[in-house]
């Protein structure tokens, strides 16, 4: 990533990823930005160069959000906080999978995470399909604390549909789903599973 880039990409960083809510002017700074740098895709062919794309990313923003009864519902807002989420892609097995960290204050800090599986298989040049398989939450505890409203939960991060990847160099990557939430990544060295 350019020096350029780096400077623009500090403007990405935010507090939760985007998932909390982002104020008008951040994210009108961010969309330009994905703006900009989707006009700059040095790989426009991704899913014919899926080398680039496989590995794990960690994410940084997203247009996805959990606001108003639906944080209350699944206890966003006073004990359970999110933690970092990742995405490992297995271009040889055509496998992405989401862990979606989670720390609960009151039961001795206790960690735990939402592991989403999916399969996902080239849909052209640039777009991928993608369909949902499978979900789990460890541990025990904290799928309790999830049970009543783990559909609520799987609503907002299911991966089912599709997902156009916008730009992908060796570091970052931005994508664009059915839906029309915009995701932005950095290619992580940690490999969480």
């Amino acid at each position: 990533m350019n020096t350029e880039m780096g400077w623009h990409y500090n403007v990405i960083k935010v507090i939760n990823r985007g998932i909390f809510g982002v104020p008008s002017a951040k994210k009108s700074a961010i969309l330009g930005l994905v703006e900009l740098l989707e006009s700059q895709n040095p790989t426009p062919d991704p899913t014919l160069n899926l080398e680039k794309v496989g590995g794990c990313w960690k994410l940084v923003y997203s247009t996805i959000t959990i606001l108003g009864s639906k944080r209350t519902k699944l206890g966003l807002r006073d004990f359970i906080t999110l933690g970092d989420f990742f995405q490992n892609i297995d271009v040889a097995k055509g496998k992405a999978v989401n862990v979606i960290n989670f720390n609960v204050r009151g039961l001795n800090l206790l960690n735990g995470q939402l592991t989403i599986e999916a399969s996902f298989k080239t849909a052209s040049k640039s777009r991928v399909d993608i369909n949902y398989e499978s979900s789990t939450i460890i541990p025990d505890q904290l799928m309790n604390l999830f049970r009543k409203n783990y559909d609520l939960l799987l609503s907002i991060f299911n991966p089912d549909g599709w997902l156009e990847i916008t730009y992908v160099d060796d570091n970052m990557r931005i994508g664009r789903d059915d839906s029309g939430n915009i995701f932005i990544l950095e290619r992580s060295q940690e490999s969480e599973t």
